[in-house]
């Protein structure tokens, strides 16, 4: 599904989600990443759909939030795969702009040595830049990147970014115990952040069921560290590792809500039962979507997750992504 949401969002409030790449289509194929391990690697950008569809599927999702009464702060690029993949992103922003709302795009930041990427990515209001290591075997361990991706390239196109863009920028870091949380670690890339003077650097922890089930965050002592470090050189620094909430968005049909909400954003149980209380629907309706195999109970960090059961992917099945083409 193209459009999803509103969902609360810790960043951005109140969120509807565009979902303009197929699943799972990604330069990364992320430990830690909750729509499952990468199944088609690409570092070539390509269009997926025609502009005019996802302006259409968005303004038909807008129209059923605000007609339910659902506030939309921002229109998110934060699909099944990586956005800057598709070669319509700076069309599809183009378009969208007219409905008033403002634009993010949270982007894994592979592609942004591209001239034509980072032009795109200005259009934009709001921009997420995933920073999850500088140094070169942690970067490869955590995000297992296309193999025709280089660091230097991307660190490059990063700094090329944040000196033009007139928006918001953001980065985000996702520290993974044992594998980036090291202080030598968090100090090179607070140095690294420093120069792209962002209004805010997030620190983040996996806090839904991740693609590789030996995923864990660190301690609370190593996140604190972490904090300081980047503190010291940056001058905003927040945690992203509180729960978002369950105000998720209703928009009049309770099995596709929950099944394009779910497809890019697994929900708690807590959640899940708000969601349909606010609906006026019952457990009948998810357990039906279980024995359907469209929806996967999981379970992560002692907590009950909901997620949408994506054809051909899976969370943690042993398979290896194919790092080609």
């Amino acid at each position: 599904m193209i459009a999803f949401g509103p969902v609360p969002s810790r960043r951005l409030g109140r969120s509807l989600g565009v979902n303009n790449i197929p699943p799972k289509v990604c330069s990364y194929s992320c430990v830690y990443c909750q729509v499952g391990r990468t199944r088609t690697m690409r570092a070539e950008r390509s269009p997926f759909y025609e502009p005019e569809e996802i302006l259409r599927a968005i303004e038909d999702k807008v129209a059923l939030a605000r007609e339910a009464g659902e506030s939309i702060d921002y229109l998110s690029f934060v699909p099944d795969g990586e956005p800057t993949l598709d070669s319509n992103l700076g069309r599809e922003i183009e378009l969208l702009k007219p409905l008033g709302i403002k634009i993010a795009v949270i982007t894994n930041s592979s592609l942004i040595w591209r001239e034509d990427v980072r032009e795109a990515l200005m259009e934009a209001d709001w921009v997420s830049l995933k920073i999850d290591s500088v140094r070169e075997d942690a970067w490869r361990r955590v995000s297992r990147p296309h193999r025709s991706l280089q660091l230097a390239s991307i660190q490059d196109g990063l700094r090329a970014f944040a000196e033009d863009f007139g928006g918001t920028l953001v980065t985000e870091t996702m520290l993974v115990d044992g594998i980036n949380d090291g202080d030598d670690d968090i100090r090179a890339l607070a140095s690294f952040i420093a120069t792209l003077q962002p209004d805010a650097a997030y620190l983040a922890i996996p806090t839904r069921p991740p693609a590789e089930a030996w995923v864990r965050a660190p301690s609370e002592a190593c996140i604190n560290r972490a904090f300081q470090i980047l503190g010291d050189s940056v001058g905003q620094v927040e945690y992203l590792i509180g729960y978002e909430g369950n105000a998720f968005a209703f928009t009049g049909n309770v099995e596709e809500d929950l099944l394009s909400i779910t497809s890019v954003h697994p929900m708690r149980k807590e959640a899940v039962d708000a969601f349909l209380r606010r609906a006026g629907a019952d457990w009948p309706i998810v357990h039906e979507l279980i024995v359907q195999e469209q929806l996967i109970e999981t379970e992560y960090g002692g907590r009950e997750f909901y997620v949408r059961k994506l054809p051909g992917l899976g969370h943690a099945s042993g398979h290896q992504p194919d790092l080609g083409d």
